[in-house]
């Protein structure tokens, strides 16, 4: 399914070849109609000799609209750049030209249109050529042109030909299993509830699938789908495409907005641009400037940080990291165009290198300068390599979308930054490029392991009578996510560079060691527990004797376990008190608070602190006011 644009001056004659070649007027509203000039987008299909069906949007061509006319050319496959034979090239002809080629619009006819109105063939010839040599520095420098009259017919089916021919050299849609419809039209209809219309891109929709609007995370339901006014089961990418959504008001939706799946994409007020600045652009490029962004159907204010310069002279290119004022959705390689707000003008555009990057870069930094070159000009495997790079680690199928790669792309990229080394699976076997094994590349891993070393040699340095540092602690410090932590001990621990003592993790061979006086005053007290086992000190009383720092000492090396804030034993009393509990309820049943009390020859401070500890890490439950093993 194609989607063809039009383009080209007001009064040109646009939505009077759209009517004839089709037989719709795809002025719809009454303004429109009684001003002879479209003001918004029109819409209109039809059905080439060949018998493809292909969508048309028919754009303003008034510079009064020129930002209407953005919200819908972005989504095309082909352009029909319509100029009048009567009039020639005029100021919106180039105005059009300069957005289709900063959008890449390669495919595309000129339709000379209102021949019938010029009597000098010469003239005709004149605007050819005039034709001609604006487009020779274009991305439609090799477009055909085709001499037509609306009003009496003729050159119709010479254009038919040539748009059919143009669309047939392009390659289909790529369906990504992501499918992003862009919201150029909402209306209401009596019975069915909110509609949506745009051209889908990047997968199928299919009725009854959930969806989400966005930004805004409106969730609703696909009730229906029409095409060309068709209804369909499955919309396909590159079609123009009605979404009627159940759960979702009118009132919530507004043009700009995007249709995905639930999870799919998420809104960022922060993008990484190449940028190429218009050779007729009225002034400089300035850092800091207010301009306007569209892209897909939207259009956002934005505040721009120019990368690398302190100003971008007509005609040049640059990186630009902008602002956004509000959220947008975007992918990386999606085009956009740039408009000074007042007075307007276009100022340019180009392609989106990171459609979420972390951070404001620092302005001259080289490292992002040097990135964006690689995002910019690298292949498959380099763009893959800088979308992990950007991420540290992800989800490869997270990774993929972040490079905008196709399937067969992205599966060849991967297997040659594994075969290079460059790449890691952290968590599982890469077996799949649609998988969600944690990848990291090879120079954020020793990074961030030598990080983790570092915080464990520090620990040891500044708390040298603690056994090691409880996982929590290092996964704060180092502010990685619980997946990235879990494979990044394991992994260290699997080489050798680490190791783990129960919740705690340590450099190998690390051990705890007591000065002599440290010494004398443990075995002091150990010696107070020996004297009475099931009566021993209080962890107030073990800290005054010792200090904390060797108290906690004697915890992390299992000499000491204390059972609640106050109630602490050596490590063999309690397991000789569990092993006499258990046989106690494995002989008589039930034990209460007083029969262990009377048992064990202690008080009930301790006794309760004991059998509530034996309750909390699952050995007992209690029944009523006894104790019953688990």
């Amino acid at each position: 399914m194609r989607v063809i644009g039009t383009a080209g001056h007001v009064d040109h004659g646009k939505s009077t070849l759209i009517e004839a070649l089709t037989g719709t007027h795809p002025d719809r509203l009454k303004e429109e109609r009684q001003r002879e000039m479209t003001i918004d987008l029109g819409f209109a299909w039809w059905t080439l000799p060949n018998g493809e069906e292909v969508g048309v949007v028919d754009v303003p061509g008034h510079r009064d609209f020129i930002e209407n006319m953005l919200s819908g050319i972005a989504g095309i496959d082909a352009v029909l750049l319509v100029v009048a034979a009567d009039e020639g090239v005029m100021p919106q002809t180039r105005e059009h030209l300069a957005i289709l080629d900063i959008l890449q619009t390669q495919a595309g006819v000129v339709a000379l249109t209102k021949t019938d109105m010029v009597g000098d063939p010469d003239w005709i010839e004149l605007v050819e050529q005039e034709v001609r040599q604006v487009l020779a520095d274009t991305a439609l420098a090799e477009a055909p042109i085709v001499r037509v009259s609306a009003k009496t017919g003729e050159g119709l089916e010479a254009l038919q030909a040539a748009l059919q021919a143009v669309i047939a050299e392009q390659p289909a849609r790529p369906d990504l299993g992501r499918p992003r419809l862009p919201i150029d039209r909402i209306f209401t209809m009596p019975g069915f509830g909110t509609v949506v219309t745009g051209t889908l891109s990047d997968g199928h929709l299919r009725v009854g699938e959930a969806v989400e609007i966005l930004p805004g995370a409106l969730q609703g339901r696909i009730r229906g789908l029409q095409t060309h006014k068709r209804s369909a089961e499955v919309a396909v990418p590159g079609s123009r495409t009605a979404v009627n959504i159940s759960g979702v008001d009118l009132a919530q939706v507004q043009r700009g907005q995007v249709v995905a799946r639930p999870g799919a994409f998420a809104p960022t007020r922060r993008l990484d641009l190449h940028f190429r600045h218009l050779p007729d652009a009225s002034q400089p490029l300035r850092h800091n400037s207010e301009v306007k962004l569209f892209i897909g159907a939207a259009q956002v204010v934005a505040r721009l940080r120019l990368l690398g310069a302190d100003t971008l002279e007509p005609g040049q290119a640059g990186w630009l990291q902008l602002e956004l004022r509000d959220p947008v959705v975007a992918i990386r390689g999606d085009r956009y165009i740039l408009r000074r707000p007042s007075p307007g003008e276009t100022l340019g555009g180009g392609i989106v290198m990171d459609a979420h990057p972390k951070r404001r870069h620092k302005r001259f930094s080289e490292a992002v300068l040097a990135r964006l070159q690689a995002l910019a000009e690298g292949s498959p495997a380099e763009v893959l390599l800088q979308s992990v790079l950007a991420l540290g680690a992800a989800p490869l199928k997270q990774a993929i979308e972040k490079a905008s790669l196709e399937a067969q792309a992205a599966e060849h990229a991967l297997q040659e930054l594994l075969a290079a080394g460059q790449l890691l699976s952290l968590d599982g076997d890469l077996e799949k490029p649609g998988g969600d094994s944690l990848v990291t590349s090879q120079s954020y891993w020793d990074s961030l392991a030598a990080r983790t070393l570092q915080q464990v040699a520090d620990f040891h340095r500044a708390q040298p009578l603690r056994q090691g540092m409880s996982r929590q602690e290092l996964k704060s410090r180092l502010g990685v996510d619980q997946r990235l932590f879990n494979a990044l001990v394991t992994g260290l621990v699997a080489s050798g560079e680490l190791s783990e003592a129960g919740p705690l993790v340590l450099a190998p061979g690390h051990q705890i060691v007591f000065s002599p006086e440290q010494q004398r005053a443990v075995d002091a007290l150990l010696a107070r527990f020996a004297q009475a086992p099931y009566g021993p000190p209080s962890i107030k009383e073990c800290q005054q004797a010792i200090g904390e720092d060797v108290y906690l000492a004697l915890v992390d090396l299992g000499r000491l376990l204390p059972v609640s804030a106050e109630v602490v034993f050596r490590q063999e009393d309690y397991a000789a008190m569990l092993a006499d509990v258990r046989s106690l309820i494995a002989e008589h049943g039930p034990l209460t608070v007083a029969q262990a009390r009377d048992h064990f020859k202690t008080t009930r401070r301790y006794i309760l602190a004991f059998l509530e500890y034996l309750d909390t890490t699952g050995v007992t439950v209690r029944d009523g006011d006894a104790r019953r093993l688990k």
